[in-house]
C-alpha cells in the first residue's frame, strides 16, 4: 500500500519551514513539516528581525509581538577601539529569541493542522512527477511538493551533492545570553579583531550576544571564555557587556563552518528556503527576515500551482529563482562588498571614518541589506 500523498512536505522547522506551514497549511494544503530537534530549543542566531516582515507574519495570524519581542528602532556601530556612530533604523524591527519564536510558530502551525513529525530525513527523491522521503526512523512519505527549509548545512547538503558543501568555511559562530543592563530599543554591532558581535534584548529582558569570528584566529585559544577576555575585551564596549552581566546559558552554543558562499534556490526539484538558499553576513543583521520572507515567496509560487495559476512545476521553479534573486541577491551581495571592512582596525576605522564625515551612509548601507514592508494579499 502506498503512502497517502502530501501536498507538500517541509523538511526543516526554523523559521522558514514554520513559515511555509503556517501559510500553506491556512490554504488548505496538506502539508507535513519534519524536525530533526525538539521544541522550544535555542539556536545560534541573532535574533534581531526587520520589520519588514511584521505586517506578513501579522497577516498569517502569527504577530511575534505577542511574545513579548522587544521594539527596536536605533543601530550602534563600533570599531574595535570602542569608537561609535549611531543611526535610526529606517523600518525598524523588533528582538526575540528562537526558543520562543521557534515554538510561537509551531503552535500556529499546528492549530491550522499542519502535521508536524520529529525526525531526521535521511534521503529525498523526486520520481514520477512526486517527492519521496525517507527518515531516520523508517519513515516513508510522499508529496507533490518539497521545500528545503534545513539550515546552514544538512546531510542532505551532501546527499544532494551541492558545490558550496565541498568548500572549506573560515568562519565560526557563537551565542549566548546575558542578564544585565542594555537599552530594549538598540541593536548593537561591536567589531573585534577578526570579527564582530552583535547585542540586542529579546522578550524576556535577556541580552542575546552572538558573535562571528574567523576560525583560524579562534582556534588558537583554550576556549569560548579564552577567546571572549583575550579579544573582545579589546573593544571596551563589549568588556562592559560582559563585564557587568551575568551569563544565562551554562555554556555558549556554537557552530563552525558558516558557509557565506552561493547556494541554489532550486534543487533536484526542492525548493530551497532561509538559509538553505543562501545566508546574508550576520553584520547586515537581517538573515531571519530574509528566512521569513523566502518562505513567503515560496508558499505563494506553491500556492498558485496548485490553485493552476502557474502552469507547471518548471514555471514554479524558475518563478521562485527569479524572485529570490530579485529580493535577495542585492542584499547578500552587499554584506559580502561588507565584510572585508569589519573585524580589521584600520579598515574598521576607515570606514567609520567615512561614516561619521557623511551621516547619509549608514542610513543608506541600513536600506541596502533591508527589504521594504511585505505586500501581503488574501491567503
Amino acid at each position: 500500500m502506498n503512502p497517502e500523498l502530501k501536498d507538500i512536505i517541509i523538511i526543516g522547522g526554523g523559521l522558514a519551514g514554520l513559515v511555509s506551514a503556517i501559510h500553506l497549511s491556512r490554504a488548505g494544503l496538506s502539508v507535513t513539516l519534519i524536525e530533526k530537534n525538539e521544541y522550544p530549543k535555542h539556536k545560534v542566531c541573532g535574533e534581531y528581525i526587520s520589520n519588514e516582515v511584521l505586517p506578513y507574519l501579522q497577516h498569517l495570524g502569527a504577530d511575534p509581538l505577542e511574545t513579548g519581542a522587544k521594539k527596536i528602532s536605533r543601530f550602534l556601530l563600533s570599531t574595535t577601539r570602542g569608537k561609535t556612530i549611531e543611526s535610526k533604523l529606517p523600518l525598524g524591527g523588533f528582538g526575540v529569541s528562537r526558543y520562543t519564536l521557534d515554538q510561537f510558530l509551531l503552535q500556529k502551525a499546528m492549530q491550522h493542522h499542519c502535521t508536524v513529525i520529529q525526525d531526521t530525513v535521511s534521503d529525498i527523491r523526486f520520481e514520477q512527477d512526486r517527492f519521496r522521503v525517507i527518515t531516520r526512523e523508517g519513515l516513508e512519505l510522499h508529496s507533490t511538493m518539497a521545500i528545503g527549509a534545513f539550515g546552514k548545512r544538512s546531510n542532505l547538503d551532501i546527499r544532494m551533492d551541492r558545490p558550496f558543501i565541498k568548500k572549506r568555511s573560515p568562519f565560526v559562530a557563537v551565542k549566548t545570553h546575558l542578564q544585565g543592563v542594555f537599552p530594549d530599543d538598540l541593536v548593537a554591532l561591536h567589531n573585534f579583531k577578526g570579527g564582530y558581535c552583535g547585542v540586542s534584548q529579546v522578550e524576556n529582558g535577556h541580552l542575546n550576544v552572538c558573535f562571528m569570528a574567523d576560525y583560524d584566529s579562534f582556534q588558537r585559544y583554550r576556549n569560548i571564555d579564552s577567546f571572549i577576555k583575550e579579544v573582545l575585551y579589546q573593544n571596551p564596549h563589549l568588556e562592559n557587556v560582559f563585564e557587568h552581566s551575568v551569563p544565562v546559558f551554562e555554556q555558549p552554543l556554537s557552530i563552525s563552518q558558516v558557509s557565506f558562499s552561493n547556494k541554489s534556490t532550486v534543487e533536484d526539484h526542492v525548493l530551497m528556503c532561509g538559509d538553505a538558499a543562501g545566508m546574508i553576513h550576520p553584520l547586515c543583521g537581517n538573515g531571519m527576515a530574509m528566512a521569513i520572507h523566502s518562505a513567503k515567496i515560496a508558499s505563494e509560487g506553491i500556492i498558485g500551482y496548485f490553485e493552476k495559476r502557474i502552469n507547471s512545476r518548471q514555471e514554479l521553479e524558475m518563478e521562485y529563482a527569479r524572485k529570490w534573486d530579485q529580493n535577495f541577491r542585492r542584499r547578500i551581495t552587499t554584506g559580502r562588498l561588507l565584510q572585508p571592512f569589519f573585524g580589521k582596525d584600520n579598515l574598521a576605522r576607515m570606514v567609520m571614518y567615512g561614516l561619521t564625515h557623511i551621516p547619509g551612509v549608514l542610513p543608506a548601507i541600513i536600506r541596502q541589506t533591508h527589504g521594504k514592508p511585505l505586500n501581503v494579499a488574501p491567503v
